[in-house]
């Protein structure tokens, strides 16, 4: 359970940020994305370099974004975690898309990062994960959230429609 919610934490991380600028008509490159972490301390995350690219629509940026933050991070995040504990891809996956969904919860509306959160969210692995209703987006699956102590149910929880 701490695994999960690590990667939902990472995932949240690394979405918010991204969505944002993207919407802004800029996709910061984080193929050289560096993780730090010390016992005790927060992992952190940063980029020796600030780079990226220009877009000019939602299309672009989702096919930036897309396999540089799946394919690229978050796949070889599930990877090495799956060397140490047994994750369900179900809750990965719904872990990533609960994060990318979570980030339109930052910041102030705005219709860029919509579009492009409901493009990421229609591309696999996220696509079956869950979707927008009238409380926002809710999970398909479950994240486990309930089981920490004193932690009741998160914010787009599956189990309490």
């Amino acid at each position: 359970m701490a695994t999960s919610l690590l990667f939902q934490g990472l995932a949240a991380r690394i979405w918010s940020p991204v969505v944002a600028a993207a919407a802004l008509g800029v996709v910061p490159d984080l193929s050289e994305l560096r993780w730090r972490w010390a016992p005790g301390e927060a992992i952190m995350l940063g980029l020796a370099e600030v780079r990226g690219w220009r877009v000019e629509n939602v299309g672009e940026a989702v096919e930036i974004v897309h396999p540089m933050v799946v394919d690229g991070l978050l796949r070889p995040l599930r990877e090495a975690m799956l060397g140490l504990v047994k994750l369900a891809d179900g809750l990965v996956w719904g872990n990533a898309a609960s994060a990318l969904a979570g980030s339109l919860n930052v910041g102030t509306a705005d219709p860029g990062r919509v579009a492009i959160v409901r493009e990421l969210l229609a591309r696999e692995p996220l696509a079956e994960a869950g979707s927008f209703g009238p409380r926002g987006y809710v999970r398909n699956n479950c994240c486990l959230y309930y089981r920490v102590p004193g932690g009741g149910m998160c914010g787009d929880c599956g189990l309490a429609r």
